[in-house]
């Protein structure tokens, strides 16, 4: 086999070195206009997300009088590491000295609040929000407690979820201080008709969650993943978990990827644990879907592997909206996103993978060597059909593997960079 292979090469040498100098440059100059040509053509077609308005970046909260809601502004340590980014490269595109006094760390971010954000992108589900939000609230409450009434010398019991014994990483950067306790959540409405920020609103006003959730209001739909992105800029959690609204996992799963994810975290403390229904094939919420809709999702888990980088590749249930980042991880996938449709968990992970090296420390904090990108710990998850799922099985499968293969493209001919000028 090999000497045929051998031969193959040798044959096409020959014939390469046998042709004419204007053939090879012909075929020069048509490589060269197909990769200029595909490279304009993926700057029409490749998503960009729009501008965020002025409104978006404020929330509407119950109040402890409970006959009104109150309007604030939005915390946002996007908006401050962005500002700085743009500085930063302005100076160095320009040449100034000062560049590289003033060049930031790229994953510089405020430290955390409270211990967690949920985040709940939210499109008319009036019907589907409040179990889920019940749900929610009671495990929070029992393992996170609330930052408005836990102090840290309150002797509240340590979340079970939190490990008791020294952390694996003692010397790790940016690690959620010890006392931190509470949670937020933030339903990102995503230009919804029906009554979803009504049901919402009076669901905090029963339970008293005044300040804690926080509805914040797109004027135009985005998608799910611009409804994710929006709402992950403004996370003032350790740890960020975006959820789905409809309920299908099981919220006390929580825990497990708070664990799994403090398995993988890097020197910088940065790492991603993603709720996976892989388990669940054969199962008998599965085998219940429809036989094109199966044929479907193995298809796109086939078109995955290939288009994918090779961590992500790997990842068995790349779509379950069930998704967990330390608030180091943050920095490094949020401000590059782009998709904003269903296909935007995959781009999440990509750049997660791509995500610049860290020194990887040793039992005694000395530096051992370096880890490029940010792990993701795929955590098997409990999990349910939902019905009123606005997913199109058909329509969305191939919007997903058209936009699966140009985000790939995309970042491979850099259209999109990890620079921001």
């Amino acid at each position: 086999m090999s000497s045929q292979i051998e031969g193959a090469m040798d044959a096409l040498l020959a014939t390469v070195a046998e042709s004419p100098l204007h053939l090879l440059l012909g075929l020069v100059v048509l490589l060269t206009a197909a990769f200029y040509s595909l490279f304009s053509l993926l700057h029409l077609v490749a998503p960009q997300p729009r501008a965020v308005l002025p409104s978006e970046k404020t929330y509407i909260t119950t109040t402890p009088n409970g006959k009104e809601n109150v309007r604030r502004q939005l915390p946002c340590w996007h908006d401050r590491w962005l500002a700085e980014r743009h500085r930063s490269e302005h100076l160095e595109r320009i040449g100034d000295d000062r560049a590289a006094a003033v060049i930031p760390n790229a994953g510089a971010i405020e430290p955390a609040e409270v211990l967690v954000t949920v985040v709940f992108p939210a499109y008319n589900e009036e019907d589907r929000i409040l179990p889920t939000l019940e749900e929610a609230v009671e495990y929070l409450d029992e393992k996170y407690g609330r930052a408005t009434h836990l102090k840290p010398d309150s002797g509240a019991k340590r979340p079970a979820s939190r490990p008791s014994t020294p952390r694996r990483h003692p010397h790790a950067q940016n690690t959620p201080r010890e006392d931190l306790s509470g949670y937020e959540i933030i339903i990102v409405n995503d230009g919804s008709s029906d009554k979803t920020v009504d049901v919402a609103l009076q669901f905090a006003r029963e339970h008293g969650l005044h300040d804690i959730l926080r509805v914040v209001t797109l004027e135009k739909n985005r998608g799910k993943g611009g409804g994710v992105t929006h709402g992950l800029r403004h996370a003032r959690g350790a740890y960020a978990l975006f959820a789905d609204a409809d309920g299908a996992s099981r919220f006390s799963d929580l825990g497990k990827l708070i664990e799994g994810c403090e398995e993988v975290v890097d020197g910088a403390y940065r790492g991603v644990a993603i709720g996976s229904r892989a388990h669940l094939v054969g199962s008998e919420a599965v085998v219940k879907r429809s036989a094109l809709r199966n044929f479907l999702m193995r298809s796109f888990h086939l078109v995955l592997t290939i288009l994918t980088p090779p961590a992500t590749s790997r990842i068995r249930d790349t779509q379950c909206g069930f998704k967990l980042f330390s608030r180091a991880a943050l920095p490094h996938i949020v401000p590059y996103m782009h998709a904003e449709g269903w296909i935007f968990d995959i781009e999440m992970l990509m750049l997660a993978e791509s995500a610049p090296a860290v020194p990887v420390l040793g039992s005694d904090g000395a530096v051992i060597g370096s880890s490029p990108g940010i792990k993701v710990a795929e955590v098997p998850i409990d999990w349910h059909e939902v019905g009123g799922s606005k997913l199109n099985v058909i329509q969305d499968s191939i919007k997903m593997a058209v936009g699966l293969a140009v985000l790939r493209a995309s970042w491979m001919m850099g259209v999109y960079r990890r620079r921001l000028t």
